[in-house]
């Protein structure tokens, strides 16, 4: 390496396993690595593990899009969530005018919906998630439970943080894989549970401000939701269960992510 050139990082080293580099800084990384056998080893792993998924999923990129997934059924749908959220709050303010002093409301209206916003966005991005990807056959998960440890890293690494898969068997839920998705400005992890008579169970978690750690439920048709933030993450967990077949789990799932750091013996406050 010249005085010149940028000494080689962990992002040269990522690009080099994309071959997302140009030929010079490509024959620097290759430089770099010849000289360094056991970190040549791991890129080595990291190419083959690389090709590997490509290969896998190679059919499923080659599927027409789902018409749940394209633009004009997603616009849609945003459109009648507005309309009903519309209707929600006209028919809260309405509740709040008659009941209360104007300066009472005024003050619940600019704080209360503030202070839930980072958790409701967690809630409502995982029970999308959830009902987009539950209902795959073929495709259910990126990456099976046959290659968990190389799944939590890979997700690990993307989120910036370190993840677990929880164990959910005393409930009868066993881990089936997960998948990396977009979340808010950055990504999204989805671990992936399924029970001995096929049901299904989602653990979502993305970077998210605030630090609300109280649990928040969201029930939307089938597809039940708690979610709470802790540490600068949101986390949620969905299924197609009622209130309290889900909370046991939830509560569960906090111990198993934050049980070194959580609030309290009991984690987050339940509403």
């Amino acid at each position: 390496m010249t005085g010149n050139e940028l000494p080689i990082g962990d992002d040269d080293l990522q690009a080099f396993v994309d071959d997302r580099l140009d030929a010079p800084r490509r024959r620097a990384v290759e430089a770099h690595l010849a000289a360094r056998p056991e970190l040549a080893d791991r890129v080595a792993a990291e190419r083959r593990d690389r090709t590997l998924l490509r290969g896998q999923l190679g059919a499923k990129f080659a599927e027409p899009v789902p018409a749940r997934l394209r633009i004009s059924a997603l616009r849609a749908a945003r459109r009648e969530r507005w309309t009903s959220s519309a209707r929600s709050i006209a028919a809260a303010l309405a509740i709040f005018v008659v009941g209360s002093g104007v300066g009472w409301f005024a003050n619940s209206l600019t704080l209360s919906p503030r202070a839930a916003a980072p958790t409701a966005s967690v809630a409502q991005s995982a029970t999308a998630a959830f009902r987009t990807f539950v209902v795959e056959v073929a495709h259910p998960v990126e990456v099976g439970v046959q290659q968990e440890a190389h799944l939590l890293q890979w997700l690990s690494k993307r989120l910036g943080r370190k993840l677990a898969a929880p164990d959910l068997q005393p409930f009868g839920y066993k881990l089936m894989g997960g998948r990396l998705l977009p979340g808010g400005t950055g990504a999204a992890a989805q671990l992936m549970y399924d029970d001995a008579s096929g049901r299904r169970l989602t653990i979502y978690v993305r970077a998210a401000d605030g630090t609300e750690t109280a649990f928040r439920f969201q029930q939307e048709g089938e597809a039940a939701t708690f979610a709470w933030i802790d540490q600068g993450f949101g986390f949620a967990v969905t299924a197609a269960a009622t209130r309290e077949e889900l909370l046991p789990i939830a509560e569960a799932v906090y111990r198993g992510f934050d049980g070194a750091t959580s609030t309290g013996p009991s984690g987050p406050r339940t509403p």
